[in-house]
């Protein structure tokens, strides 16, 4: 098979301020690579992002309130076609009211108070991610239905060319809280209690370069291309009621999320 590997690029801009981010095509015997190294990186206290488990001193948790009124704007992603609502690819995850449906000024989603952000050390070597990533949220919320997000991005430090950085989205997906146990049937939650969140996001192939950090966001929309979770738990296309809600996401030694990344060898 034939896959295309992003990444290991100059990390400038070409004449038409596009990022070379660089990447290449590539031959491979099958899917996924036999190389692949299945690594957990667990979240950690105080925004770690980190292959070693919590500890029973951390800090167990991290809150934020989720507004089904005010989502999270979609920037880019795994879109097939979207135009104009939606623009596919890969962004530096700040807003742009004139670009990006939603996005209501030129911050970073990072600063908003409903993305909380995990992200390794500086990376002392090019790490390769090639292959199916898989998510274990334990979260809770205040709310019997609502949605979780996450996203992975290659964080670029900053430059001559981007002083602030850029936040590069890679792959990401959600769940539905009512469908966590599968679509067979819809199961609400008890308001506060913590469950562990297992899915897909979409497989990738990223070399995320030396110097760099692989990052990763939890929030609870990416709208418009997901449907915003009212937080109800009434009919979904019915129910016209919103509710705030209070999600937790844990990152204790009992409830370790993580995320496992197929790492490729050096």
């Amino acid at each position: 098979m034939r896959i295309f590997t992003m990444g290991a690029g100059e990390g400038t801009v070409d004449e038409n301020r596009r990022l070379k981010h660089g990447g290449r095509w590539r031959n491979e015997a099958g899917w996924p690579l036999d190389s692949t190294i299945l690594t957990s990186f667990h979240l950690r206290d105080g925004g770690g992002l980190t292959s070693d488990e919590p500890g029973f001193q951390d800090h167990p948790e991290t809150s934020f309130i989720f507004d089904p009124l005010s989502p999270v704007p979609t920037i880019g992603g795994g879109i097939s076609a979207g135009n104009p609502i939606m623009e596919p690819g890969g962004y530096d995850q700040r807003g742009d009211p004139s670009r990006f449906f939603g996005s209501k000024n030129g911050l970073r989603l990072s600063v908003r108070d409903d993305v909380v952000t995990f992200q390794t050390p500086l990376l002392e070597k090019n790490v390769e991610v090639t292959g199916p990533i898989e998510m274990h949220l334990w979260a809770s919320s205040s709310a019997v239905d609502t949605d979780f997000t996450a996203k992975v991005l290659d964080v670029y430090p900053p430059s001559p060319d981007f002083p602030e950085g850029l936040d590069i989205n890679i792959t990401d997906s959600i769940i539905r809280a009512r469908y966590r146990n599968g679509f067979q049937r819809s199961e609400l939650m008890t308001e506060d209690e913590a469950y562990e969140f297992v899915f897909q996001l979409y497989p990738t192939s990223n070399v995320f370069a030396k110097g760099h950090r692989i990052r990763l966001d939890i929030s609870s929309s990416n709208w418009p291309r997901f449907d915003v979770n009212h937080n109800t738990g009434g009919s979904l296309g019915i129910d016209r009621t919103y509710k705030t809600a209070k999600q937790t996401v844990y990152h204790s030694a009992d409830y370790p999320s993580h995320i496992v990344l197929p790492i490729q060898p050096s």
